[in-house]
């Protein structure tokens, strides 16, 4: 199950890199706007995926509560990722967003009662002085609204990723969850849509339904990942998206990170790779 878990994480994280590109293609325009259309596309498909399979759309009363912190979570995550991705380099934005792991690990303690070790607390404050390097916080620093923002969102997604592992526990299957979660998220931005519609090119609609396409893909492959793995077990392999990330930034933007983000990527990378480690030798 933990293999399994691996190849999905490692796919969601090409497709959240793929999608990040296309969402900065789109050009200017809100992020509340872009988030609507990526996961209008991740609507229909989770749609027509329920009626295919025989899931349904059925929610137990029990599940709804979970299922709407997951969405008010999930969508926060992507507005709060949408405006780094337009603020910061791509390998920035992805970096900050990819603490969301250690996010999982402080919502996993307070939500699912699990045992959080003094080596993992140690693990989450050498991460934030990683990130640190990222942000470069100071007066000076025009982008530190952007990297906090990119902050917020890793929280958002912590605690969305953190509300799936339980839904899943619970038998809720991936494709209600995403089906659910993209529609409150559409439905939820149509009041700002209505007064704040920015028009757009044909280009930019085509890139922002690339980017849907992505995302959908996406977020099956991150539901089932935690679905079939705990998040300290795949944790690692969900960091590739930075190195998608850096790759896709060099070729289309010629964007090249400058030495102290370099650094906070190692740092991050560093006690992600220790921590999981740890988790291998603690299991034998």
């Amino acid at each position: 199950m933990k293999n399994k878990g691996m190849i999905m994480i490692i796919i969601a994280a090409l497709c959240f890199a793929v999608m990040n590109m296309f969402v900065k293609l789109s050009g200017d325009l809100p992020s509340i706007q872009k988030s609507f259309f990526r996961n209008l596309v991740a609507v229909f498909i989770a749609f027509s995926i329920l009626r295919k399979s025989g899931v349904g759309f059925y929610i137990e009363k029990k599940n709804i509560g979970l299922l709407l912190v997951r969405s008010i979570c999930g969508t926060i995550g992507i507005i709060a990722n949408f405006y780094a991705v337009d603020h910061l380099l791509l390998s920035d934005a992805s970096i900050i967003q990819k603490l969301s792991p250690f996010f999982v690990i402080i919502f996993s303690f307070f939500l699912l009662k699990e045992h959080v070790t003094k080596r993992q607390v140690v693990s989450i404050m050498i991460a934030f002085i990683g990130t640190l390097f990222v942000v470069k916080p100071s007066f000076q620093n025009t982008e530190l609204t952007a990297s906090f923002i990119a902050l917020i969102g890793a929280m958002g997604a912590g605690a969305a990723y953190t509300v799936v592992r339980m839904l899943s526990q619970r038998n809720v299957k991936g494709p209600q969850i995403v089906f659910y979660f993209s529609l409150f998220s559409c439905l939820s931005v149509v009041p700002y849509l209505i007064y704040q519609f920015t028009p757009m090119t044909y280009q930019q609609m085509a890139f922002l339904l690339l980017a849907g396409i992505s995302a959908a893909g996406g977020q099956f492959a991150v539901t089932a990942a935690y679905s079939h793995s705990a998040g300290r077990d795949i944790s690692l392999y969900d960091y590739s998206q930075v190195v998608f990330a850096a790759i896709l930034g060099f070729i289309v933007f010629q964007q090249v990170p400058d030495i102290f983000s370099i650094i906070g990527y190692l740092i991050i990378f560093g006690i992600t790779f220790f921590m999981c480690l740890s988790h291998q030798k603690a299991l034998r």
